[in-house]
């Protein structure tokens, strides 16, 4: 879930994408996607009817499996590399004694703590921000390459500008904010860093769908772009015994920069709202649709939200703890030799991300289970309210989930590691068994979720 997602906001919040933190996987990368997306195991599949369908395997023609397979290898040797250069040039930096430096800087200029953060943190910000540039352009060339993206590289660099000063307003002011609790707190810093950060990912989190996604894409009522499918949504939602206004309906110019299709929910409390793509309703079926709008009902309905939110606070109390102990053994054992005075020193910052790295590297598994977990909720639940309404359910969710991996040139049948270490969704060979296997009412059997 990207915007609960811990590998973005694990880094304490005030290094929010301010750090190179590589993500298990980019919107572009293996399986990854919005917050709750319908691009997202729990519970076994029931076998199916005696007269059911066979169940089909998402499968691919030879030619568009092999380009498939050559995408995925490709962005996973992206991602190590990725992984490796910043490492590196994180360890480059504490041996160069940049950090240092700037914080002499920055004691010279002024005494004051507020300007000392900016002096200091604005051209260290900018440094590591430009570290990431080189595998996020690769990224976007192989994106273009694959046909997944549209944008020009002008369009995609002023992407890239606006997005890197957005969090770099927001990491000075929380650099400042976390330095001073460390200073404060020597040995508690940790525990109220933590503290602070729960009403920081909130806010983040109701803001982003009413100030961050707008800067990027347009975002539309979907009812006023395509009035006859809002209305067949209403049944969906009549279905679920929800009250979700079509005020929170909307429909996102992805056509603009990507060829994928996707939905996700986003934001919480009175800015939540499920996001239609227009490439979805440009290459899915209205029965396909309604079912990929079920998916996202059901991460609204089930609370997926606020439950990724209870989960991430949960993973930052045991980062935070574990790089509390972490940084001072390694200021301890190399700070003299890195320039550093101590961990309340601003020339600690690039230890502490280089540890808090390494803690989301060994946490990404972790992540990415719960999120498959929650995705696999989202399609039964997605199933359960579309039943009945959609003819041939199980049929149109595993078409739904085919038309997505040949769009998104989706790897077919990867191994276990790779999906264990890469993917915060099932595999798509997972979603079409389950969905076509998945029939609790030929069996007299309640639903779960949609009684």
């Amino acid at each position: 879930m990207a915007i609960v997602r811990l590998s973005a906001i694990a880094a304490v919040l005030f290094l929010v994408a301010s750090a190179p933190l590589p993500a298990a996987a980019s919107s572009g990368g293996v399986a990854r996607s919005a917050p709750a997306s319908f691009q997202a195991a729990g519970q076994e599949a029931q076998p199916p009817a005696p007269e059911a369908q066979q169940p089909t395997p998402y499968k691919l023609s030879p030619s568009e499996e092999h380009r498939a397979i050559a995408y995925a290898h490709l962005r996973r040797q992206l991602y190590f590399l990725d992984l490796l250069f910043s490492l590196a040039g994180l360890l480059l930096i504490l041996q160069l004694a940049v950090a240092p430096r700037l914080r002499n800087l920055a004691e010279r200029i002024s005494s004051k703590r507020s300007l000392q953060a900016v002096i200091f943190g604005v051209p260290f910000l900018i440094l590591l921000w430009l570290f990431t540039l080189p595998s996020a352009a690769a990224g976007h060339s192989l994106a273009r390459y694959y046909g997944q993206s549209v944008q020009g590289w002008g369009s995609w660099f002023a992407d890239a500008v606006k997005g890197g000063a957005i969090a770099l307003a927001l990491a000075v002011v929380l650099l400042w904010l976390f330095y001073g609790l460390v200073r404060r707190s020597p040995r508690r810093w940790w525990f109220y860093a933590w503290l602070c950060s729960l009403p920081l990912l909130i806010f983040l989190i109701f803001v982003e769908p009413l100030v961050l996604e707008p800067l990027f894409f347009r975002f539309t009522p979907l009812a006023n772009a395509d009035p006859q499918l809002a209305a067949q949504l209403e049944r969906v939602v009549q279905r679920a015994g929800q009250n979700f206004p079509e005020s929170r309906m909307f429909l996102m110019n992805a056509s603009s920069k990507l060829n994928e299709v996707n939905a996700y929910v986003t934001g919480l409390g009175a800015s939540q709202r499920v996001v239609v793509w227009d490439t979805t309703i440009a290459r899915m079926t209205t029965p396909e649709i309604l079912f990929v709008f079920g998916h996202e009902m059901g991460h609204y309905v089930l609370h997926h939200v606020r439950n990724g939110i209870l989960f991430t606070a949960g993973v930052l109390f045991l980062a935070l703890f574990a790089g509390f102990h972490a940084l001072h053994w390694a200021i301890g054992r190399f700070g003299a030799a890195w320039k550093i005075r101590g961990v309340d020193d601003w020339a600690s910052l690039p230890a502490l991300i280089f540890v808090l790295m390494l803690f989301n590297l060994v946490l990404t598994p972790i992540d990415n289970a719960y999120s498959r977990h929650l995705e696999h909720q989202a399609d039964q639940y997605g199933l359960e309210v579309v039943h009945g309404i959609v003819p041939d359910a199980p049929q149109v969710a595993a078409r739904s989930f085919q038309v997505l991996g040949e769009i998104d040139l989706s790897e077919p049948a990867p191994s276990e590691a790779i999906k264990i270490w890469f993917y915060d969704h099932p595999t798509l060979d997972e979603r079409i068994l389950f969905a076509q296997t998945y029939d609790p009412w030929d069996k007299g059997q309640s639903p779960a979720f949609v009684k």
